[in-house]
């Protein structure tokens, strides 16, 4: 009997036996419930392929995907303290910013980058939403201002990709202070007559979207998403009211006036305003002629022929 239990048992249970399955095989669409193989929706660029939702997708694969041939040269991110208030709520910072580290592979929510798009070489600037909803903290700040400074330095076009709960709590006025901060850098940019792209994904809301976020030559966004100071339900506690439907989203923002076009990030442009197609042609123009500043930007470098 000691036989049979111990050992015949055992054995036809791991022959039978069901085989335990990865918790992130399938994922459901937010938008329709429908369930997505993992590896085709990786595939993909995290966009569901019969609803077309964007779902969130972290700041290295926004890269490889973006660069020509998914190569690109990550920039080094300042040093700064990592608690400087010794801010305690129900955990330590310092232990909320280890756990987000160890998920992410990130040292903060922003991450540089220089690659090449069709053979011009450029910055990308990403905040990646994973590590603390994005937010806006010292780290964060230094980044992107190390961001534009590089890119002035090296007279390089700059795309930032926005995605952000807004200002980091556990930083108080220091996270505060890197709206101003981020401010002066983009001014810098534009001083130096590089080009400033911003591309609003979702969620693109608080301190974020009051700052550089909505400071851009050409704002992009993708369909869907998130635009705005305060969220909605706090918006219709405050004045009592329904808001319109659709309201703060990207295809609402841009019916408005405050997103340039909605584009796909599967490249598909769903629609866009005159003044960014004017904007977009005379970028084009620069590019061919042998003046102006598209030709500055072709100079020696890694794209170069």
């Amino acid at each position: 009997m000691n036989w049979i239990t111990n050992y015949v048992r055992p054995k036809i249970n791991s022959m039978l036996g069901r085989r335990e399955m990865p918790e992130n095989l399938w994922i459901k669409c937010p938008e329709t419930g429908e369930m997505v193989f993992h590896k085709d929706l990786e595939e993909n660029q995290w966009v569901i392929p019969s609803s077309g939702y964007h779902m969130k997708i972290a700041a290295k694969e926004r890269l490889k995907f973006f660069f020509d041939d998914g190569k690109y040269e990550t920039l080094e991110n300042p040093k700064v303290p990592l608690d400087p208030l010794k801010f305690r709520d129900e955990r330590r910072y310092t232990d909320r910013l280890r756990d987000a580290k160890s998920k992410t592979g990130l040292e903060d929510a922003v991450l540089n980058a220089i690659g090449c798009i069709e053979g011009l070489e450029i910055l990308a600037t990403v905040q990646d939403f994973a590590f603390m909803g994005g937010s806006l903290g010292m780290a964060a700040g230094e980044a992107i201002v190390r961001g534009f400074e590089t890119a002035v330095e090296r007279k390089l076009p700059l795309v930032l990709f926005a995605a952000s709960g807004g200002a980091r709590m556990q930083e108080g006025i220091l996270s505060l202070m890197q709206l101003p901060r981020t401010t002066v850098a983009v001014d810098r940019l534009k001083e130096a007559g590089l080009p400033y792209i911003v591309v609003l994904t979702n969620p693109t809301t608080g301190g974020v979207t009051a700052s550089y976020a909505m400071l851009g030559d050409v704002h992009i966004a993708e369909p869907g998403a998130l635009i705005g100071f305060a969220g909605p339900r706090v918006i219709e506690q405050t004045i009592r009211e329904k808001l319109p439907e659709g309201f703060q989203r990207a295809e609402y923002l841009m019916e408005h006036g405050m997103v340039d076009m909605v584009v796909s990030r599967l490249g598909d442009e769903e629609d866009h305003c005159p003044a960014s197609q004017d904007a977009a042609e005379s970028a084009r123009g620069q590019g061919r002629d042998g003046g102006g500043r598209g030709s500055s930007l072709r100079g020696a470098g890694p794209c170069s022929g």
